[in-house]
């Protein structure tokens, strides 16, 4: 039943026509407090269809700015920065990304109130304002990053489709919990470990040995269950933790992006963590009440269940074999 399930999820992955491993990369606004009253501005806009995406920022009442450069394209999106003068500060104001509730991204906004003081804020479509405070608080940083660590699993198709190749290979529920345990133990170990800057790797041969995880995954999905290999089939628990590890460099790729906040790394790194739990648990929930639904709905497809399993094996590793090499080609 959970079987048929992933088939039909991840054909819903596949559809967008971008052959990437995340969705529309995000906004990207950063305040550097610079002298009293004054901030760099850097702001990065998406790219749609060789443009920059019509959204602008918009800060705090009586800000005002130096004529902004023409954005550049860097690759993968448009970035342009400029000096902008707050007399009355950030505290308190309120910062806006004007368009962003006619797009389907966010925007990631990363600010200070003084030198060194790092916050980030994520806006969204149905939010796409805040007001600064003062001081971010242990709980405002404890909500913000579990928002983000959701956010990021949800987006990760790469990293979701692992969990859907495990869920298509492991039988029973017991192994099918440990191998989770595992995978989850080992990518927080990583995680945490890359972020505090005790283990650094690059990103490109890290997303590429991300990617060829998911391909050993698929191609055990096109084989007959006699001929997968024994260790998988035995111990899955193993070959999750390996694999978690490298998925946990990737994590910690996203949240070097988004920052830490300095007076509060531990707490920053726990929430993030916990948001990455809770948006994987929120996956394969979804993926057991629309498999129940699914057998309910379409019982006699449980008799086709192996050749179902088996394509959706070629189109996972398929999938993952072209981000492979779009990872080799960025080294």
């Amino acid at each position: 039943m959970i079987r048929l399930l992933c088939v039909l999820l991840l054909c819903l992955s596949v559809l967008p026509g971008r052959g990437e491993a995340h969705a529309l990369d995000p906004g990207y606004l950063e305040l550097t407090a610079l002298r009293e009253g004054q901030w760099r501005v850097s702001w990065r806009m998406p790219d749609v269809s060789g443009k920059p995406m019509a959204i602008s920022p918009v800060l705090p009442e009586g800000c005002t700015a130096s004529e902004p450069p023409p954005p550049s394209f860097d690759g993968r999106g448009w970035v342009s920065g400029w000096i902008s003068t707050c007399p009355q500060g950030l505290a308190g104001g309120t910062i806006a990304i004007d368009g962003l509730e006619r797009t389907r991204t966010e925007t990631l906004v990363r600010y200070e109130l003084a030198p060194g003081k790092m916050q980030t804020q994520r806006l969204t479509n149905g939010a796409p304002a805040f007001t600064v405070p003062a001081d971010l608080d242990s709980l405002g940083v404890f909500t913000s990053y579990v928002g983000l660590g959701v956010t990021h699993i949800l987006e990760g198709v790469d990293h979701l489709l692992f969990v859907f190749a495990l869920l298509l290979l492991i039988r029973g529920r017991g192994r099918l919990l440990w191998a989770i345990t595992a995978f989850t133990a080992a990518h927080s170990v990583t995680l945490a470990a890359a972020t505090l800057g005790w283990l650094t790797l690059p990103p490109p041969p890290v997303e590429a040995v991300i990617a060829l995880s998911i391909v050993f995954l698929g191609y055990e999905l096109t084989l007959p269950p006699e001929a997968r290999d024994q260790l998988a089939q035995r111990f899955p628990w193993v070959i999750s933790f390996t694999f978690g590890l490298i998925h946990g460099l990737g994590f910690a790729g996203a949240l070097r992006e988004i920052g830490l906040p300095q007076d509060d790394i531990p707490l920053a790194l726990l929430s993030f963590n916990i948001g990455v739990e809770a948006g994987q648990i929120l996956f394969i929930c979804g993926v057991l009440i629309l498999g129940l639904l699914v057998h309910r709905l379409f019982p006699l497809l449980e008799r086709g269940q192996a050749r179902l399993v088996r394509v959706a094996g070629y189109g996972i590793g398929s999938l993952a074999a072209f981000w492979v090499i779009e990872r080799v080609a960025a080294f």
